[in-house]
């Protein structure tokens, strides 16, 4: 498993629970020490105990080193750079590191999220290190070694549960890479596992995640029609969807994670003159956030010299996690303005990113939040949030970017 992330980890976690011996590959000496010492990097509802049984057991290892195997996961980052490039670097990296071990018989899977022809790319550059080895190209099944590409589709809070339930799309360059992939997945999937090309593979990952982004858009784009009328969004949305046809998601302060807010770049980046309404949606998306910032602005600005609270970090409710995070975003401009005035509600975090520490915001609980600040903004739909007594708001200035206040 090349990659010990928030895909890597616990996939290699449940391949090595599987029966199989699994050899994890970080480029971090820290990362590579804690899955070793059976004390995950990252936090998942079970991991710390699965993490902790297979390196007991030894079926899972880790190391900074690619080592022989009979398969390779490839499940390394794939960023934007300058905002809407895909850089797929890491998995060429990735490639570069495992060529020298490869040999006739293994598969090679790339999990990460690619724009279309990445797994063509992984061949291409392997082939320019080891031309002793047949790879594969289509139309012509006289290969040594397999490569196909499975994205994952889990839910983070869920993934332990969704790796094994979830259905696959395995995508080969040739049929019988795809063959070869879905025989490691049967290993440890019990969803439907279905063949089909490398790039159709990829592809539907990318459009899963776009689908996403583009509802998501029409949510947000109403919000602001809404604002616009002086008319209540959630109530227009609740009665709308009372329509046996319709179902429109919430809007929020933009999107947030490490796929709906990237992955329809890939697309855009692939064909831009065709990728209009994908495009559109995230910069709609992207604009929510920005529209947020001002309106919190506006809300600071009525209360001088007052306290204000924001609350959520996260890019979704009742996880860790910070990528990309809409909510995160609006916290740091307002950070960078207010200074001490900023008060952060997090319960996901033990410490406030360097970021907004810098500026001088606090990290403080919800009591605290409530007795202190003259207004609030609400960004993340947390659990915890939700059980707020109403009364308790009842003195504050709220901006109310989930609906739940």
């Amino acid at each position: 498993m090349i990659g010990l992330g928030y895909i890597g980890l616990p996939t290699a976690a449940v391949v090595a629970r599987a029966g199989i011996a699994v050899i994890g590959v970080d480029v971090s000496p820290a990362v590579v020490a804690a899955v070793n010492a059976g004390a995950p990097h990252i936090q998942e509802p079970g991991l710390d105990h699965l993490v902790r049984e297979m390196a007991g057991t030894g079926r899972l290892r880790a190391t900074t080193e690619a080592e022989p195997a009979d398969v390779f996961v490839i499940a390394v980052p794939t960023p934007l750079r300058d905002g809407t490039q895909p850089d797929i670097g890491y998995v060429l990296d990735a490639a570069r590191a495992i060529a020298p071990v490869l040999a006739a018989g293994n598969t090679v899977i790339l999990e990460s999220t690619s724009p279309v022809g990445t797994t063509d790319a992984v061949r291409d550059t392997i082939a320019t290190l080891r031309p002793d080895l047949g790879l594969p190209y289509a139309g012509s099944d006289a290969h040594d070694v397999h490569f196909a590409y499975c994205p994952e589709r889990v839910l983070p809070g869920r993934t332990l549960i969704e790796l094994i339930s979830n259905d696959r799309a395995i995508g080969g360059i040739t049929p019988a890479c795809a063959a070869a992939a879905r025989a490691f997945y049967a290993c440890f999937v019990e969803g439907e596992c279905t063949e089909t090309s490398a790039r159709v593979a990829e592809m539907v990952k990318l459009s899963e995640n776009s689908f996403r982004d583009v509802n998501i858009a029409f949510a947000n784009e109403l919000s602001l029609l809404a604002d616009s009328f002086g008319v209540d969004v959630w109530e227009v949305i609740r009665l709308a969807n009372r329509h046996p046809r319709v179902n429109i998601l919430q809007p929020g302060p933009g999107v947030g994670g490490h796929c709906i807010a990237v992955d329809p770049w890939f697309l855009v980046a692939g064909d831009p003159e065709r990728a209009r309404l994908i495009r559109a949606a995230r910069e709609v998306n992207d604009g929510k956030t920005t529209y947020v910032v001002e309106r919190a602005r506006e809300l600071a600005a009525r209360h001088p010299g007052a306290r204000l609270a924001c609350f959520g970090l996260a890019f979704k409710p009742d996880i860790d996690d910070f990528r990309e995070s809409p909510a995160l975003a609006v916290a740091e401009a307002l950070a960078a303005e207010l200074g001490e005035r900023l008060l952060v509600v997090e319960p996901f975090a033990a410490a406030l990113p360097d970021s907004l520490a810098r500026h001088g915001a606090a990290l403080v609980n919800a009591d605290h939040a409530l007795e202190e600040s003259a207004a609030a903004v609400l960004l993340v739909d947390h659990a915890a949030f939700r059980a707020i007594d109403p009364a308790r708001l009842a003195h504050l200035d709220l901006y109310d970017t989930r609906g739940i206040w």
